[in-house]
């Protein structure tokens, strides 16, 4: 069973600008993409694998990291609709890997996770993603160091700024323990959004 609910007037207008934007014959540049890059603290490690896992978490609690927005034309209205684990094929988020040498090649990698519109797909549930970014090298232990880098990237149309603090802070409890509390007082919620997914 999807909930499903007409979509906010804040994200309608995000994902009709996008229609028009995207289907022009200009260069498709997003601009509702919200990337985050972290650094670990010195001579701290982070595993990849435990860090998958939070991930996971933290996006099965949270409703709006897998929520599609799609156009109902019997209605004529956008409306959204919850992702759950097992109407979905392949994972609720992408996780990217790569390599970078320079500060200048780090920039370079957050300049397309800004920029890129085909990082998401929201008629997919897919508004949220991770990038591991290896400084020189991929770590063969899978581990994270302070020279690595992290980017969560979100789409603006189920994720806004204050959000960021809910995320961070049940990423760290999924992360320390291997489980998640599951208080409705403390889900995402998106700023304009009708209804409380």
């Amino acid at each position: 069973m999807f909930i499903v609910a007409p979509a906010s007037f804040a994200q309608a207008r995000i994902w009709l600008d996008e229609q028009i934007r995207f289907q022009s014959d200009q260069p498709q540049v997003a601009i509702y993409n919200m990337p985050f890059l972290y650094h670990l603290s010195s001579k701290n490690t982070l595993s990849v694998t435990q860090l998958q896992y939070a991930l996971q978490l933290t996006v099965n609690k949270h409703q709006s990291l897998r929520t599609s927005l799609i156009f109902d034309s019997n209605k004529n209205l956008l409306m959204q609709r919850v992702i759950n684990q097992q109407h979905r094929k392949n994972n609720l988020f992408p996780i990217t890997e790569s390599v970078y040498e320079t500060g200048k090649d780090l920039i370079e990698i957050m300049h397309k996770e800004k920029g890129n519109s085909q990082l998401f797909d929201l008629s997919q549930g897919l508004v949220f993603r991770c990038h591991i970014v290896y400084y020189k090298e991929i770590s063969p232990n899978h581990l994270l160091s302070d020279k690595d880098a992290l980017i969560f990237n979100f789409h603006h149309a189920l994720f806004d700024f204050p959000s960021m603090d809910v995320f961070l802070h049940d990423l760290n409890e999924a992360y320390s323990t291997n489980q998640l509390t599951i208080d409705g007082d403390t889900n995402l919620r998106y700023l304009d959004c009708k209804y409380q997914i």
